[in-house]
């Protein structure tokens, strides 16, 4: 308890991250794992890595995210960082919980468009969640902060590249017709994110949105002025 108050942690917000994180988790493993329709970001590399060398979203998610958490830990702040890392260890514990069972829904492999759309609304929903109460369930936000803190390269460039990074070397495994379908995903999963993250509340002071979807402070960040 005495973490809690330290970290001005809220017991809704927790209960909101371990919830949206784990709803994640569902559709990473039963649509975007078995459908040949990925992701960008830290999301994207976990599914090249469980193709290519068989390691588990959730592992190497949650070590994925916790060193880009290492590498921006002083410019996100610690009730930023305490949020981040529950929704990380939350996705990682849920993926591995349904990592027990046969996919759900195997005929969307030969879906795409199908795939592609209700992928997006699981990572939309489930990142738009842990957004929403100041956390990010993925990494990407503390790399690209980084990134950009010590190249002076804008922000949106950051996540613009690494997500175009994630889906080139996507392409040693999904056929280049599939691509197109990952690319709407990317893209409808962002706009979801931003509607969640922001759906019945005022604009928030200080706040910025620093992707297409991402809600960050403002303070110490590069802003899209900048």
């Amino acid at each position: 308890m005495k973490l809690f108050h330290s970290l001005d942690l809220k017991l809704k917000s927790c209960l909101i991250a371990l919830f949206g994180s784990a709803f994640l988790a569902f559709g990473l493993y039963h649509v975007h794992s078995f459908s040949g329709v990925t992701e960008g970001g830290v999301l994207g590399m976990t599914l090249l890595l469980d193709h290519w060398f068989h390691i588990s979203p959730s592992v190497s998610g949650f070590i994925m995210n916790l060193a880009c958490y290492a590498m921006g830990w002083k410019l996100l702040g610690r009730q930023f960082i305490a949020y981040s890392i529950l929704s990380s260890a939350s996705f990682s514990l849920s993926y591995r919980i349904c990592e027990q069972f046969p996919p759900l829904w195997p005929q969307l492999a030969d879906m795409p468009l199908a795939a592609s759309l209700l992928g997006a609304v699981f990572v939309g929903v489930g990142a738009g969640l842990c957004v929403r109460i100041g956390g990010a369930p993925g990494g990407d936000d503390a790399l690209a902060m980084s990134l950009s803190h010590v190249t002076h390269i804008k922000i949106q460039w950051i996540y613009l590249l690494s997500d175009f990074a994630v889906l080139v070397l996507s392409l040693s495994y999904i056929p280049l017709n599939r691509m197109v379908y990952s690319i709407l995903t990317v893209l409808l999963s962002g706009q979801i994110i931003g509607f969640v993250q922001t759906a019945g509340t005022h604009p928030v002071e200080n706040m910025e949105l620093d992707r297409f979807h991402t809600v960050l402070p403002v303070s110490n960040v590069p802003t899209r002025e900048q």
